[in-house]
């Protein structure tokens, strides 16, 4: 991949609202080019989605997220591929990693309550004949997601007490 798209990937991660025309300005490069290049990396799949981070903390309907690490038994012929497909199709799994270590997929997934998500581990999950065994840990609070510090920094504002 050539430096100039790199560019344009690294501008939109840092904010994907930029339009084509600021990116242009940003790089020094005509508009039509920089539009091109964009397009091109939306059909080759390079660029996926455009997504917006959200601070769950801040809104009144807060989401429950878990991280589970899942201990499978490859299939023949197909390894991890299509376990993880199994996994990653349920709407209640946001996403799915292969691993390195103790455990073969890290599996976040987010529901409305405990309930839900300690639900999707015993009924949907845990079943899965592949699946020897998992490990369940609860997210309490994020503090930064994608590059984005979700709570600002306050000064402390105590007196100073010396001896």
């Amino acid at each position: 991949m050539d430096g100039r798209k790199m560019k344009i990937l690294e501008l939109l991660k840092e904010d994907a609202r930029r339009s084509a025309d600021l990116i242009a300005t940003m790089l020094d490069e005509p508009l039509e080019e920089v539009k091109q290049a964009i397009a091109e990396m939306e059909q080759d799949h390079i660029i996926v989605k455009y997504a917006t981070v959200v601070n769950w903390s801040k809104v009144e309907d807060e989401k429950v997220t878990a991280l589970i690490e899942v201990q499978i038994t490859p299939e023949r012929g197909r390894g991890f591929e299509g376990i993880a497909e199994r996994i990653y199709l349920y709407p209640e799994v946001k996403s799915v990693y292969l691993m390195s270590g103790a455990y073969d997929l890290l599996v976040e997934v987010q529901g409305n309550t405990l309930k839900d998500v300690a639900s999707f581990v015993s009924n949907k999950l845990s079943p899965i004949d592949a699946v020897l065994s998992t490990k369940t840990f609860f997210i309490l609070k994020k503090y930064k997601q994608d590059g984005i510090i979700f709570e600002e920094h306050e000064d402390d504002h105590r007196l100073l007490v010396s001896p």
